[in-house]
């Protein structure tokens, strides 16, 4: 599956003013201005004008200021893929990459993703929801399910807030710990497994990757800061129906939802070969370590090319 030349549309978009919009406020501000460095040094590669876009509470004027005329999102978290900037931009006229304001709320939230995936057949685990101003008095007794319990702020990324609680104190300390963050607080029953993430763009399933941590899961560390511990077995070693069938329930989730432009789906592949979905991450990172690029040089996508391919699909969806 190679790039895709748009010409009058990629010409059209050399003339206009690009800004890659990255950092933000949030505890995956690091992450994004690696993200967008990326992107815009490809993008620049590629003869594109492109301004390095630092996002704060000025975000409006900096973008008039700066006479942007297409977006590129390179946000993480809160305030940048949750569908705040993305509404911002629909009310500046300003078309941008990635997913509408819906898609990109609901796929943020953990909680809400899950009940659409459960409303359209897709395998979940159990689960317990927790309200964050309830968290003082929640008493572990009341989870209709054993341990382990993954423990989850609703609208958090990169992993951030995650515990995985063995017994009452500690699930008592973990979702303690997730109030601190953004959301409500998911628990939901552990499955051990293996990780499988799936890179999903214009609509097509590109592949199935394993991500093989050191630790226990796929955490903020194993993502970032492993040291090249983490192992990415690309493509998967699944079996051809396995693999059909990730494939097949990562893009149902990605149309679940709504998204549009790439996003990367993460299920759990149990021991008796079952799946269960995750999430949907509608902003995947773009850096030496993220997932996608790997996925898209697999099936013989450079960088560049995703990066071009990301930025010609920029629109206004409301």
């Amino acid at each position: 599956m190679g790039p895709v030349r748009i010409g009058k549309r990629e010409e059209a978009v050399k003339d206009k003013q690009v800004g890659m919009l990255m950092g933000g406020g949030n505890a995956e501000h690091e992450v994004s201005l690696k993200t967008g460095a990326a992107l815009a040094k490809a993008l620049r590669s590629r003869g594109y004008r492109v301004s390095d876009v630092l996002v704060g509470e000025d975000l409006a004027q900096v973008l008039l200021r700066e006479k942007i005329e297409v977006a590129f999102v390179a946000l993480h978290g809160r305030w940048g893929e949750d569908g705040c900037v993305q509404g911002l931009l629909e009310a500046m006229r300003i078309p941008y990459t990635g997913c509408g304001v819906l898609a990109s709320a609901l796929a943020m939230d953990k909680i809400y993703a899950k009940r659409i995936f459960k409303a359209t057949g897709l395998p979940v685990a159990e689960d317990l929801v927790v309200a964050k101003a309830a968290a003082g008095e929640f008493d572990p007794a009341t989870v209709p399910f054993g341990y382990p319990v993954v423990v989850k702020p609703a609208r958090e990324g990169s992993s951030v807030g995650i515990s995985i609680a063995r017994d009452a104190e500690g699930l008592k300390q973990a979702v303690d710990t997730a109030a601190g963050f953004a959301g409500d607080i998911l628990l939901e029953r552990y499955v051990k497994g293996r990780e499988i993430n799936v890179g999903v763009l214009d609509d097509r399933a590109l592949g199935a990757l394993e991500v093989v941590p050191a630790g226990e899961f796929y955490d903020y560390q194993a993502k970032y800061h492993s040291g090249g511990t983490t192992q990415y077995l690309f493509p998967a070693p699944l079996s051809e129906e396995q693999n059909r069938t990730v494939l097949d329930l990562a893009l149902r989730a990605h149309r679940a939802l709504g998204c549009s432009g790439v996003s990367r789906v993460e299920a759990i592949l149990d021991e008796d070969g079952d799946y269960f979905m995750l999430e949907v991450n509608t902003i995947p990172g773009m850096t030496e370590a993220s997932l996608i690029p790997k996925i898209a040089r697999g099936v013989g996508i450079s960088f560049e090319d995703l990066a071009e391919r990301l930025l010609l699909g920029a629109s206004l969806k409301a």
